[in-house]
């Protein structure tokens, strides 16, 4: 992806130094880079519905519901609120810094072919009473034909639910089919990131060639908030979470996760990380083994913070970049969604491309933008996971405080 990142930006950029109103650039970009760019995108986007409603069933159905009432609750309620910073952490310093702003208005061009999904019709009734009620589809398969993600989510948590709490020979034998739907997905979508390289060399060609200089500044920019973002919320946010509601020091909790931290940064997957954290939480940080089990393998999946900040952060940087105003509700709009999306997210690597592609099209926001983020995802995703894993340990302590009980 780095190569084909700086091949297309390189590239695209002398393209539009030096022969911006050639016609061999306009004949390259409209029958070759702009094509090829397009396909690797919707490819990504026709596996955002099995997928994401494949990830929320499974997510739910994990859970313990014998437990569900006293840690499932507990662990609930952590992951909304401290997801809730996340991502508020992340809009606020994209409307502070405002990393996209000042892109020149050729920017706006590069929505003009772009792929969009199909974002969900207004409501009539703007009231919070009527948006409350359209969370609820009266029909699922045009809720997800329309592009009404939020009422996907719903009907996609709710059938997990249900799934859940049916013990029956047919209802085990629809988990292992949906099972399958989220592994060939999953399948496919390592595929396509095999022809990332050339997508993103094509995407970052389109964008160089029309937004010039303003390229590197806009993603060395974002880079930046993105990785101070994290940041603050590694070391303030989950400090004051393991200090003040799982009594314990900040060093001492940090400094017995670093095998459970090296191991998510070095893969990019909170999946891949599981057993390293369940080490950790039961060996270092000597919690009860029924907590970290519980908690580490629903986190892994349903508590990712970082991927939170991390999509918040990249929507509405890419608003800034092609002057999409989004008023405060469209924003805080955004903060439920990445809420909602982070227990559907994929632990794998760029698992939360397919969320943020749904996203952008809700919105209305040319969704060929993230081609300008492809080439330092893998980078960033790295760092977003290990906040992911240590998020996932914070969530155990403080679980495991209101447990009570020893280590086994």
């Amino acid at each position: 992806m780095l190569v084909g990142l700086a091949l297309g930006a390189g590239l695209g950029l002398a393209a539009n130094a030096f022969a911006h109103d050639a016609r061999w650039v306009r004949v390259f970009t409209d029958y070759a880079a702009v094509p090829v760019g397009q396909i690797f995108l919707r490819l990504l986007f026709m596996l955002v519905i099995p997928l994401l409603f494949s990830a929320l069933v499974l997510g739910v159905c994990e859970l313990d519901l014998s437990h569900l009432g006293r840690l499932g609750g507990r662990m609930l309620g952590y992951t909304v609120v401290v997801s809730a910073i996340a991502v508020t952490i992340g809009i606020t310093l994209v409307n502070v810094i405002g990393p996209g702003r000042g892109v020149s208005t050729a920017g706006l061009a590069l929505g003009a072919q772009a792929a969009t999904l199909k974002a969900a019709a207004a409501p009539t009734d703007g009231s919070p009473v009527a948006l409350i009620i359209g969370l609820f589809p009266d029909n699922a398969i045009k809720a997800a034909a329309n592009g009404d993600m939020l009422a996907v989510i719903a009907f996609s948590l709710i059938f997990g639910t249900g799934l859940a709490l049916t013990k029956t020979e047919g209802a085990a034998r629809l988990k292992e089919a949906i099972t399958g739907l989220y592994d060939v997905s999953m399948r496919i979508i390592h595929g396509v990131l095999r022809l990332a390289p050339l997508g993103v060399f094509a995407l970052m060609f389109t964008s160089g060639s029309r937004l010039g200089l303003d390229l590197l500044r806009v993603i060395g920019m974002y880079v930046v908030v993105v990785l101070f973002g994290l940041s603050l919320h590694m070391f303030v946010v989950y400090s004051l979470s393991v200090k003040l509601f799982g009594g314990r020091s900040p060093r001492e909790f940090f400094r017995s996760s670093r095998l459970a931290m090296v191991t998510a940064f070095s893969t990019a997957s909170s999946n891949a990380s599981l057993p390293a954290a369940l080490e950790v939480a039961e060996h270092n940080l000597k919690l009860p083994r029924h907590v970290s089990r519980f908690v580490l393998t629903a986190g892994s999946s349903m508590n990712q913070n970082g991927t939170a900040l991390f999509e918040g952060v990249t929507v509405l940087f890419l608003a800034q970049v092609y002057a999409v105003p989004l008023s405060f509700g469209q924003q805080v709009l955004v903060v439920v969604i990445c809420i909602l999306a982070g227990i559907g997210t994929a632990g794998v690597p760029a698992g939360s491309l397919p969320v943020i592609a749904m996203i952008l099209g809700m919105l209305k926001i040319p969704v060929e933008g993230i081609g300008l983020i492809l080439g330092v995802d893998r980078f960033l995703d790295m760092c977003r996971t290990t906040l992911n894993v240590t998020g996932d340990l914070a969530a155990a302590v403080f679980v495991a405080r209101g447990e009570g009980e020893p280590a086994r």
